[in-house]
C-alpha cells in the first residue's frame, strides 16, 4: 500500500491512510526527531489539523511504500529521511496508546496482531466475568 504525502495535505489526513491500513496502531508526527527504540516528547506533537508543508523540512510530493512487513524503525526512518516528518508509531494496549519504542524492530503486521490480540483478551475476560457475577 502507497500512502501519498504531499504538503498541502493535514497530519490527520495520514493518520487516517494509516489507520485503515492497520486500526488498532495510529502514527503521530512531532516537531523533533527521536532516536530508534526511544520515545517522543508528548509537548513536541504536531496538531493533526495542520498541513504537512508547514511542519517538514523536505519538500516535495512523494509516495510511502508500506507493507505488512515493514518494520516501524524503517517506518519512521523513511518518514524523516525522505520527507523530513519526525514520526512515532503506537499500539493500542486496553484503552490507552503506548509507543512502540521497546519493539521499534516489529513489523506493523506484528504490531497490530499484538495488540489485537490484547483487547481481544481484555474482551474475552470482561465477559468472561461478568458471566460469573451474574446474579
Amino acid at each position: 500500500m502507497k500512502i501519498t504525502i504531499k504538503d498541502d495535505q493535514t497530519i490527520r489526513e495520514i493518520q487516517e491512510n494509516f489507520s485503515n491500513l492497520f486500526p488498532y496502531l495510529k502514527i503521530e508526527f512531532f516537531t523533533k526527531p527521536h532516536k530508534k527504540f526511544s520515545g517522543s516528547r508528548k509537548e513536541n506533537i504536531i496538531d493533526p489539523e495542520k498541513n504537512i508543508g508547514s511542519c517538514r523540512s523536505v519538500h516535495g510530493s512523494g509516495a510511502l511504500q508500506i507493507t505488512a512487513e515493514t518494520k516501524v524503525s524503517n517506518l519512521e526512518k523513511e518518514l524523516m529521511e525522505h520527507f523530513g516528518l519526525f514520526a512515532q508509531v503506537f499500539r493500542k494496549s486496553g484503552k490507552v496508546w503506548i509507543e512502540t519504542t521497546v519493539t521499534d524492530d516489529w513489523t506493523l503486521a506484528k504490531q497490530n496482531a499484538e495488540a489485537e490480540s490484547f483487547i481481544r483478551d481484555i474482551q474475552e475476560n470482561e465477559e468472561s466475568y461478568n458471566r460469573e457475577h451474574i446474579i
